[in-house]
Order: C-alpha cells, then sequence, then structure tokens
C-alpha cells in the first residue's frame, strides 16, 4: 500500500463498534485477526517456539480426547456481541463441529478448553483479558503457555470456579502434562525438542 493508496473500509470502525458477526463480513482482513472489546486486533507474525507449541498440544490433545471432543487450532470463539477472540487450541464438543466442517468459529458454549500460547505482543491479551473474557464467557477450562528454558514450554492451568466464576490455577507444568480433566491427558512437553 502506498500513501496514494485509499485505506481499506475496516479501518474506519462504524460508531457502535464491531461486533463478532461482523469478522465473517468484512473483506480483506488480515489473517487471524480477533475482536476484543468491540476492537479488531491484529497479530504480528508468529515466533518460531508458538507454532511449535500449539502443534505439540494440538497434535497430543487429538491424539487423547474422547471422541464426544474435536480439538482444533486457531479458530475464533464469539464470548458476546463485541468479543470474539482466537484461541491457539480448543477443546469442543463433538456436535459443535458440523458434517460440512464450514464453521468460522464456535460458541463459547461448546468450549471446554481455551489454550492461549504468549508471544510478545500478546502477553497482556494472554495473560489478563482472554482468561477474564473466557471465564465470564464460562468456558471450564483454561491453559496459558509460556516459554521456559531453551525451547520448553511451561503450562499454567486454570480452571473456572462456580462460585466467582473467575479462574483459579490448578498447576504449572514444566516437563509433563498430566491431568484428569476435561479429559484423561499426558503430554510429554520435553517432546518439543523432538520436533
Amino acid at each position: 500500500m502506498t500513501a496514494a493508496d485509499p485505506l481499506p473500509a475496516w479501518a474506519y470502525p462504524p460508531p457502535e463498534g464491531f461486533t463478532a458477526d461482523d469478522l465473517d463480513r468484512i473483506p480483506d482482513l488480515p489473517p487471524h485477526t480477533e475482536l476484543i472489546d468491540g476492537s479488531l486486533v491484529f497479530v504480528s507474525p508468529q515466533k518460531y517456539f508458538h507454532s511449535l507449541a500449539v502443534d505439540l498440544l494440538t497434535t497430543a490433545l487429538r491424539g487423547l480426547a474422547p471422541s464426544a471432543m474435536k480439538v482444533c487450532r486457531e479458530m475464533s470463539v464469539t464470548l458476546g456481541r463485541r468479543q470474539r477472540p482466537e484461541p491457539d487450541v480448543m477443546v469442543l464438543r463433538a456436535e459443535a463441529v458440523t458434517e460440512d466442517a464450514e464453521e468460522t468459529g464456535f460458541r463459547a458454549e461448546d468450549v471446554l478448553l481455551a489454550v492461549e500460547v504468549v508471544s510478545p505482543d500478546s502477553e497482556e491479551r494472554d495473560r489478563k483479558r482472554k482468561p477474564q473474557l473466557y471465564a465470564e464467557a464460562g468456558i471450564p477450562h483454561f491453559w496459558r503457555v509460556e516459554k521456559g528454558a531453551g525451547r520448553h514450554p511451561v503450562v499454567y492451568v486454570f480452571e473456572r470456579e462456580p462460585a466467582t466464576g473467575g479462574y483459579v490455577a490448578t498447576g504449572i507444568h514444566h516437563d509433563r502434562l498430566k491431568l484428569s480433566v476435561p479429559f484423561d491427558i499426558d503430554i510429554d512437553l520435553a517432546g518439543i525438542d523432538r520436533m
């Protein structure tokens, strides 16, 4: 784009802000555009660690998930009229995925687990705002993945506490991620070295 090129129409938000439905209608949005608090959020190119961590978790979870659940990566979830973030990995109720697989996103009530791999440009969103939004929307489980020593992921596990509606930390996992919720999970986090 040169200085003489006009700005795309989506560069000018409507007076009331964007809505979750707008993400499916706005042409030429950059890939992985999110809607948080009615504003479009663009992501910078991901680091190799981010890609590896998402691949590791997606592949492992797909191999472990029961048939009543599906695992997807980098798909948006509608949390409200002005909230449509894109978790790096999600575990969904299987019935949320249609036979033709034409979904562009999912509903909060279909999500059992949302996972965010923290990147330098998304630290504040991944550590604070997105978990708050996921908890308020009723998503029962949240993992935050940080880069530990070398390329090893550190997984911070949270569970939604029904009385307060917020997440509480239930563990920090460095070498192995072994959990019983939302299903039996045993992932060798050091396996990232073999990728």
